[in-house]
C-alpha cells in the first residue's frame, strides 16, 4: 500500500491520505549550482500514476530534478512530496567493484544470517536480521531472471559483469524494493537488444508511477505521455515520443507561420509609417506656400506650421506605437520558434576508393575473447553497425581495428590513412582551450576565417566558438569534438564510434546523425539504439556473439 513520505533532505509538506495513488508533486522549486549557475526558478510539476517520460536539452536539468525528487541535492526554496515508497536508479551507478550481486541487492546481511542458522548458529540476533525474510534468496532469483540476469549467482563479484549487466543489476535492487514511485535516468544506457526488450517489458507492466529519463525513442514510445523540461518550464503531452514529436512540428509550422505574419505586419507598419511622414510634409509644403500665397502674417502662418508639425507627430507616435508592438510579435513569434537546426557538412576529402582495404584482420584473439579467432575486413567507404551481446568484446574489437590495442594473436594490416575514434567519454580535446583553438590544432592550415565559418556550422555561433570546452553542455561536446575530429588533419579515412549516443539529447543524436551522413569514409559503429544505427543507413549488419563475427 503507498503511503506520503517527504524526500530526505527536502521540506516536509505534509502526508496524503493513506492508501492515495502513488505520485511525485514539486511546488515552486528552485535549484542553483554552487557558482549560483540556475537550475530552475519557481518550477511546479505533478506526476502521477502511469509512464511518464522527461525530455530536455542536454544541461537543461533532467538529472538534476531527479535527485531533487530522491533526496540526493536540497532545492534553494520550494517543495518535493513523494507519495508512495521511492526507487530510484541514477544514470551513474554507485557501486564497487569489490561488492557481489548479493550487496547491491542489498540482501547480503539476509543470506549471511540464514547461512549460519542453517549451519545451526541459533544466535537471536539471526533471527531478527532475517525477520520475515527466508525466502529471499527465492525472490532475488526471480527478479534477476525477470530482468534478464538469470544464472548470475548472488556471490557473483561486479568486476566480472559487463557495464549493461550492472544497470539491470541496478534494476533489479530496484524492484526488489517493491516500489510505488521509481525515477529512472536513462536505463537503456549499455544495454544491448536483448536487455533492452527485457527492460521494455517491465515497464510496460509497471502499476506505480514511473518517471524515466531517456534518449531511447524506442522506450519513450512506450510511455503514457511526455514531459518536456525547457528553459526551466515543464509542459506534458499525451502519448509516447512520436506523439511528442508530431504535437512539437505542429508548433513549429504555427510559429514560423506567426514569424511570416509578424514579419509582414512590421513591413507595411513601417510603410505606412513613412507613408504618413511623406503626407504630412507634403501638406505642411502646400500650407507654407498657399501662406505666403494668401499674404498672412508671419505669425498666423508659423501658428499653422506649428500646427501641423505636431499632428505629424502625433501621426508618428501612433504609427511609432503600432510599429512597436509588430516588433514585439515578431520577437515572440521567433522566441517560440524552436533551435534544433541540422549540421550540413561537406566531407569530399574524406572519401574512400570503393576497392581499398582500410583494415584487415585474420585469427584475432584478445584475452579469452574471440576464440578460435577472429577475421574482419574493412573496405572502402563501408558504414558497419556492430553489434552484439553485452561482454561479447564490441569495444574490445574496436579498439584493435583502431589500434590502441595489440591482439595477442592473430594479424592485423591497417590502411596508412588516419584513423579516428569517437569514445564515448568524447575526451579528445584540450578542455582548457576554446572550441575554435582546439580546431586551430586539429586543422592548422585552416584560415581563422574559415574555422569561424566552419563552426558557425556546427552552430557554434559568434561568442559560442570561443568558450572553453570544459564548460559545454553534453550536445555541445559532442558537436566541438565532431568538427575538430571530421576536419582533422588529415582527413579520417577510417571512422570508430562505441555508443556515441549514451547520454546525448534526442536533438543532439539528430546532429549527430546529419553529420555522419556527410562522412565519405569507412564508419563503423557500435551502438543498441536500432533507430540511430538506421538512420546512418548502414551498408553491413555485423553481430559479434560467441567470438565470431557474423553478417546479418
Amino acid at each position: 500500500m503507498s503511503h506520503a513520505s517527504s524526500v530526505p533532505g527536502s521540506p516536509v509538506t505534509g502526508e496524503s491520505a493513506q492508501g492515495s495513488p502513488p505520485s511525485v508533486v514539486c511546488s515552486h522549486l528552485s535549484f542553483a549550482w554552487p557558482d549560483e549557475t540556475p537550475v530552475f526558478n519557481d518550477l511546479s510539476l505533478t506526476v502521477g500514476p502511469g509512464r511518464t517520460g522527461l525530455v530536455a536539452p542536454n544541461g537543461a536539468g533532467k538529472s538534476t530534478l531527479l535527485a531533487l525528487v530522491a533526496g540526493l541535492q536540497r532545492p534553494r526554496s520550494g517543495t518535493v512530496t513523494v507519495d508512495g515508497v521511492l526507487g530510484h536508479l541514477p544514470q551513474t551507478l554507485p557501486y564497487r567493484s569489490e561488492l557481489t550481486v548479493a550487496d547491491v541487492l542489498g540482501v547480503a546481511p539476509v543470506l549471511a544470517a540464514i547461512a549460519a542458522v542453517e549451519a545451526g548458529d541459533v544466535d537471536e540476533r539471526h533471527f531478527t536480521t532475517i525477520g520475515n525474510d527466508w525466502d529471499v534468496e527465492r525472490r532475488c532469483r526471480a527478479q534477476l531472471d525477470r530482468i534478464g540476469l538469470p544464472g548470475v549467482e548472488l556471490t557473483r563479484p561486479l568486476h566480472t559483469l559487463s557495464g549493461g549487466q550492472i544497470v539491470q543489476l541496478g534494476l533489479a535492487a530496484q524492484l526488489l524494493a517493491d516500489p510505488d514511485v521509481l525515477l529512472l535516468d536513462e536505463p537503456t544506457n549499455n544495454l544491448d537488444a536483448d536487455a533492452r526488450h527485457t527492460l521494455y517489458g517491465v515497464l510496460d507492466d509497471w502499476p506505480g508511477c514511473l518517471l524515466v529519463v531517456s534518449h531511447d525513442r524506442t522506450l519513450l514510445d512506450r510511455m503514457d505521455r511526455i514531459a518536456e523540461l525547457d528553459h526551466g518550464e515543464i509542459r506534458f503531452f499525451g502519448g509516447g515520443f512520436t506523439a511528442y514529436e508530431d504535437a512539437v512540428e505542429t508548433e513549429r509550422q504555427a510559429a514560423e507561420q506567426r514569424i511570416r505574419t509578424a514579419k509582414q505586419q512590421v513591413k507595411r507598419e513601417k510603410r505606412e509609417m513613412q507613408q504618413a511622414r511623406e503626407r504630412a510634409d507634403r501638406r505642411a509644403s502646400t500650407g507654407s506656400r498657399k501662406a505666403a500665397e494668401a499674404g498672412l502674417p508671419k505669425i498666423v502662418a508659423g501658428e499653422l506650421q506649428r500646427k501641423a508639425q505636431v499632428s505629424a507627430a502625433k501621426s508618428d507616435d501612433v504609427h511609432g506605437a503600432r510599429l512597436g508592438r509588430a516588433r514585439a510579435r515578431l520577437d515572440d513569434a521567433e522566441r517560440s520558434l524552436r533551435d534544433d537546426d541540422a549540421i550540413v557538412v561537406d566531407l569530399p576529402q574524406t572519401r574512400v576508393p570503393a576497392g581499398r582495404t582500410v583494415f584487415h584482420g585474420e585469427r584475432i584473439r584478445v584475452r579469452d575473447l574471440f576464440a578460435p579467432g577472429l577475421d574482419l575486413s574493412i573496405r572502402g567507404p563501408e558504414r558497419i553497425a556492430l553489434t552484439g551481446p553485452n561482454g561479447s568484446g564490441k569495444s574490445t574489437l574496436l579498439r584493435v581495428i583502431g589500434g590502441d590495442l595489440e591482439p595477442d594473436a592473430g594479424e592485423v594490416r591497417r590502411v596508412d590513412g588516419r584513423v579516428a575514434q569517437l569514445t564515448q567519454r568524447l575526451d579528445v580535446l584540450d578542455v582548457d582551450r576554446s572550441v575554435a583553438e582546439n580546431l586551430a590544432v586539429a586543422a592548422p592550415s585552416m584560415s581563422p576565417v574559415d574555422r569561424m565559418n566552419l563552426l558557425a556550422r556546427f552552430l557554434f555561433r559568434g561568442d559560442g566558438a570561443t568558450r572553453a570546452v570544459r564548460s559545454l553542455s553534453g550536445g555541445e561536446l559532442l558537436r566541438a569534438t565532431l568538427v575538430c575530429t571530421l576536419f582533422a588533419e588529415p582527413a579520417p579515412q577510417l571512422l570508430l564510434l562505441d555508443e556515441p549516443t549514451n547520454n546525448l539529447d534526442l536533438v543532439s543524436v539528430g546532429r549527430l546523425v546529419s553529420a555522419l551522413r556527410s562522412y565519405e569514409g569507412a564508419l563503423v559503429v557500435v551502438s543498441h539504439d536500432e533507430r540511430f544505427l538506421s538512420s546512418l543507413r548502414p551498408t553491413r549488419r555485423l553481430e559479434l556473439r560467441g567470438g565470431a563475427v557474423r553478417e546479418q
